[in-house]
C-alpha cells in the first residue's frame, strides 16, 4: 500500500529513553511585526535577539512550535495555532517543545525508496509553508541521509500503518519516521 503524502511538521511523539513524556513546552518571546508565518509543528530556532524564528535547512534548532498567545489591536488575547506574518503585538508568546530528548514524528520529503538502513542517519528539514486555515506545518525531512552532521537523526519508522511501508521501489516515499533533534541549541556549548 501506498504511504499517503500528507505533511504536518514535526509532532510530538515520545521520548529517548524511559524518561516521563509530558509533551511540555516553554514559552518565548516572538517580536513584535516578526516576519514569517509560524505554524504548529515548524522547527524554530533562537535569534540572537532573544525571540525565536522559523528555523531553515542548516539552522541550529531550538525546538518545535506548538502555538502562541498574543494580544491584538483591540485588546483581545488570542491563542492561535500558528503566528501570522507581520503581527504586531509587545507581548506575543511561542509555546516550543524544546526539551533536548524530546522525539518527534515526521514524514519523509523522499519520494523514492525509504529502507530501514536509513535509521541512524541523520537529514535537515525540508521547509514548506503550512495552512492558514488550521494552522498546520508543511515541514517534512530529506529524503537525502547521511553519517554526516544534519539537524535531525532518524530513531525508527513510525508504527503509523499508512505511512510505514518501507521498500526499494517508488511505492515507499512519504513514510513518517520518528526522530530527535540532533543539532540542539541547548546540547551545544556556544550561544547565539
Amino acid at each position: 500500500m501506498s504511504n499517503q503524502d500528507a505533511a504536518f511538521g514535526l509532532r510530538p511523539n515520545s521520548k529517548l529513553g524511559s524518561n516521563v513524556n509530558s509533551e511540555g513546552t516553554t514559552e518565548y518571546s516572538i517580536a513584535s511585526g516578526a516576519s514569517g508565518n509560524i505554524f504548529s509543528g515548524d522547527p524554530v530556532k533562537m535569534a540572537n535577539t532573544g525571540t525565536i524564528l522559523v528555523a531553515a535547512a542548516g539552522d541550529l534548532l531550538l525546538g518545535v512550535f506548538r502555538g502562541c498567545r498574543y494580544t491584538n489591536a483591540s485588546g483581545e488575547v488570542i491563542y492561535s495555532s500558528y503566528w501570522p506574518n507581520g503581527t504586531v503585538s509587545s507581548d506575543a508568546v511561542a509555546f516550543v517543545v524544546d526539551d533536548p530528548n524530546s522525539l518527534f514524528e515526521v514524514q519523509s520529503a523522499a519520494t523514492g525508496s525509504v529502507v530501514q538502513t536509513i535509521i541512524g542517519n541523520n537529514a535537515d528539514i525540508v521547509y514548506a509553508a503550512g495552512s492558514t486555515t488550521d494552522g498546520q506545518s508543511g515541514v517534512e525531512i530529506s529524503g537525502t541521509t547521511a553519517a554526516t552532521s544534519a539537524q535531525l537523526r532518524i530513531i525508527a519508522v513510525s508504527t503509523d500503518p499508512e505511512n510505514s511501508t518501507l521498500g526499494t521501489g517508488g511505492a515507499s516515499g512519504n513514510v513518517n519516521l520518528i526522530v530527535k533533534i540532533n543539532e540542539h541549541f541547548y546540547a551545544q556549548v556556544t550561544g547565539v
